[in-house]
């Protein structure tokens, strides 16, 4: 059985990251003190420290035809769960990638989706039909 990972990130204001995961994301807060905030993100421990300064500087990787930004985190979630939420998140969110199907045809076909939270964080949500394949290596088909 996986264990929950667990990942710690500055903010600089708790009150919008605790509305944007909790309302939009769905997420519970756990454990929580006037300076950081300990969330549930889909089992895992997710904690923003409000200690002002900047965030973190994006960069972008080209990845079948899309820029994809980095750093990024999220959850591959199963392929009902991804739909609901890629549902849930429109009109919310503003997407950097829109929901997409990308790899087709290949081992690594996937369902994904990128967005930025309200503090600059860029966030990845994926499911694969079957998860054998998160890990599979395969050939990238040319475009």
């Amino acid at each position: 059985m996986l264990r929950p990972f667990h990942l710690a990130l500055p903010t600089t204001d708790l009150t919008t990251t605790r509305q944007f995961y909790t309302a939009i994301l769905g997420c519970t807060v756990g454990r929580e003190d006037l300076s950081w905030i300990d969330l549930d993100f889909f089992g895992h421990q997710l904690v923003f420290h409000d200690c002002g300064g900047e965030g973190l500087p994006t960069l972008y990787n080209p990845v079948d035809q899309h820029q994809v930004p980095l750093p990024h985190f999220g959850v591959i979630l199963k392929p009902g769960q991804f739909s609901s939420l890629a549902t849930k998140l429109q009109g919310q969110v503003a997407f950097i990638i829109e929901p997409t199907t990308r790899f087709k045809g290949t081992a690594g076909e996937q369902q994904t989706m990128f967005f930025k939270d309200p503090i600059g964080y860029a966030l990845e949500f994926k499911s694969f039909e079957d998860d054998r394949f998160i890990f599979e290596p395969f050939e990238e088909e040319s475009s």
